[in-house]
């Protein structure tokens, strides 16, 4: 995903539009909102993921002690601008040893979410048992937001998903028991509202959860 545009749902290659279709293409899942080429973490790379993005940067605010920004992604084009951003956080786990987290919001149907979450996707559907109280409450953009624990996800990851802005949300935690972290009601601020303050952000090296297919 480093180098070429993917498809959000499967990470494979896709195919620009052209004579034959006016929409990016992937040969197993049709019509695609791709996914661009990852970026080292930078000040920069985030202003560009804000600017062009149509749907909401997410990310805890302010980042938990000794928390990094490791790393954004979108899926979207120039033409459309971004239909989903995953933004990349790492730090020390609640119990121990280090935590991942990658923050999704996207529109309905475009699979990053689920991709990252490790499952067929491309929204929670069936996974999310809202019949029943959520298991973590965050506050995102002021808003209290309830997310659900998605089932089905691997066992090295813990996963939830909920709704905000009318966008899915999702969170996906390595490893599982860093999950912990999502009871501590985190606060989540849409970066495209934070402005000048984006520049405080402090960067770390690039996660490789956001290669992976």
């Amino acid at each position: 995903m480093r180098g070429e545009p993917s498809c959000p749902k499967c990470g494979g290659r896709v195919r620009a539009p052209g004579l034959f279709a006016d929409s990016w293409q992937c040969d197993v899942h049709g019509t695609v909102h791709p996914v661009q080429p990852v970026v080292p973490p930078s000040v920069e790379a985030l202003s560009v993921a804000v600017h062009r993005t149509r749907v909401p940067v997410w990310m805890p605010w302010p980042l938990p002690v000794g928390w990094l920004f490791t790393g954004v992604a979108s899926a979207g084009d120039d033409r459309g601008g971004g239909r989903a951003t995953a933004m990349a956080c790492s730090g020390p786990g609640p119990l121990g040893g280090m935590g991942e987290l990658i923050l999704v919001a996207e529109e309905l149907g475009v699979g990053l979410g689920a991709r990252y979450a490790g499952m067929a996707g491309p929204d929670p559907g069936p996974d999310l048992d809202v019949e029943k109280p959520p298991e973590v409450k965050v506050l995102a953009a002021g808003r209290p937001t309830p997310l659900w624990h998605v089932s089905g996800a691997p066992d090295d990851r813990a996963v939830f998903a909920g709704e905000a802005l009318g966008m899915w949300l999702w969170a996906i935690v390595w490893p599982e028991q860093s999950g912990m972290l999502m009871y501590d009601e985190l606060v989540l601020a849409d970066l495209r509202d934070v402005g000048a303050e984006v520049d405080l952000v402090p960067c770390g090296a690039l996660s490789p959860r956001l290669l992976e297919p």
